[in-house]
């Protein structure tokens, strides 16, 4: 769906509020096609971001999995390796 929205399951340290926010941001500007709502919109706009957030943490703190949790260091260092495959050296 979109790129900037990053998994957050299953990561040691675990999600932070500011991290699920960022995500519903994403989530809200991705299907409302609007980065920057207008004034009228923006009450809606914020009330969705909430919203998503919360259900977003609702989820987290819920799911379950057997897997060790992942290294954000480590993901974000292979991240980096296969954009620099894909993308060669600048």
């Amino acid at each position: 769906m979109c790129r900037n929205i990053r998994q957050l399951h299953n990561f040691e340290p675990p999600a932070t509020s500011e991290e699920v926010r960022a995500a519903a941001l994403q989530y809200v500007r991705k299907v409302s096609g609007s980065a920057r709502p207008s004034r009228a919109n923006q009450p809606a706009f914020d009330e969705a971001v909430e919203a998503v957030a919360h259900a977003t943490a609702h989820l987290l703190e819920h799911l379950t999995t057997s897997a060790p949790p992942r290294n954000r260091e480590v993901e974000a260092a292979r991240a980096r390796e296969r954009s620099r495959l894909r993308f060669g050296t600048a």
